[in-house]
């Protein structure tokens, strides 16, 4: 391993300040120039995307190439379809992916990328709109955009002031900037972007529900009002969730008995089997929809301090239990 010596060390850490701060700067331009007749042409951009019934179709070379795969990555999991086309492969073939309803997104820095201005002519002729994001407002993809965006920044980061630094940081931001102004604009929801990301965090809450998680049929603990502390006693144990549900003949919640409930009788009487249960038993429990969102099982449990949660049908008849554990299990929590 090369090791870097002080002086190497000093001016690395002096680039990378120096890099975060030039980047850094061209962002905020972006924001103060934001106005006028640049912020005119973004707000026509909205109106063009909002308006798309077709796809986003993204397209760049290079690095802006890479900046466009992001984008139209961001732009597909905020509620707008959306894809990227290579525009040398537009050229060969995959410019039939484009319709007259689609809207056409094109990065470029210079705004004079060869693969782009060939085919930009043939775009426009489908139909399409064309968005242009470019350093150049005077450049030819500017001058054929419905919309050109001006993400142009006074140098970049590279020492050399040639490798796309801050003018891709200033494209990608310019670009996440259109995906949140339209998803804001489409009403996009939490919920919304949860069907886009199953897998996430955020998918388990907001597509979880209650029943999908609760214990139930022979796993959900119940015990008969008429049944002996015993007989709960062996539930409890058997189902191991720390509590049983108490049910009438009909199935219908009338409390819980808990371990907590056995250790305040076993206080006040050590000889408790011949207590009735009705009179040991917790009335009245914390219950929940199957209906609901697991993460709001997991809000009333916060909210009421307690560990489990008995799940009942619009009759107050006993459907399943369920506990923190299995939310945990469930990644919920």
């Amino acid at each position: 391993m090369t090791k870097l010596t002080s002086a190497q060390s000093q001016r690395a850490i002096d680039l990378a300040r120096e890099t975060l701060a030039i980047e850094g700067d061209a962002i905020l331009n972006l924001q103060k120039n934001l106005n006028g007749s640049n912020a005119e042409m973004f707000s026509h951009a909205i109106e063009i995307l909002l308006g798309c019934s077709g796809r986003i179709v993204v397209s760049g070379i290079g690095k802006s190439g890479h900046i466009g795969h992001k984008v139209a990555a961001t732009f597909a999991s905020t509620g707008s379809p959306a894809f990227f086309v290579h525009p040398a492969e537009a050229s060969h073939g995959d410019l039939g992916m484009v319709t007259q309803q689609d809207v056409f997104v094109a990065f470029s820095n210079s705004g004079e990328t060869s693969e782009l201005t060939a085919i930009v002519p043939i775009i426009k002729r489908t139909g399409a709109k064309l968005i242009a994001l470019t350093g150049n407002p005077q450049s030819s993809l500017a001058q054929l955009a419905d919309s050109h965006i001006n993400v142009s920044v006074e140098k970049e980061a590279c020492p050399l002031n040639l490798a796309p630094t801050a003018s891709t940081t200033a494209a990608l931001a310019m670009g996440d900037a259109l995906a949140v102004a339209l998803l804001d604009a489409r009403g996009f929801k939490p919920e919304d972007f949860a069907r886009s990301h199953p897998g996430g965090s955020l998918g388990r809450k907001l597509l979880t529900h209650v029943r999908d998680v609760m214990r139930s049929g022979d796993e959900a603990p119940r015990t008969n009002i008429k049944s002996s502390i015993t007989d709960a006693l062996l539930e409890i144990t058997a189902k191991r969730m720390g509590m049983t549900v108490i049910v009438d003949d009909a199935n219908k919640v009338l409390g819980i008995f808990t371990d907590g409930d056995l250790r305040r009788l076993i206080e006040k009487n050590n000889q408790f089997q011949n207590t009735a249960l009705v009179d040991a038993m917790t009335p009245s429990p914390r219950t929940i929809s199957e209906e609901l969102l697991a993460a709001e099982a997991v809000e009333m449990m916060e909210r009421y301090k307690i560990n489990q949660l008995v799940v009942v049908d619009a009759q107050g008849r006993l459907l399943g239990a369920l506990n923190l554990h299995d939310l945990f299990a469930a990644q919920v929590i």
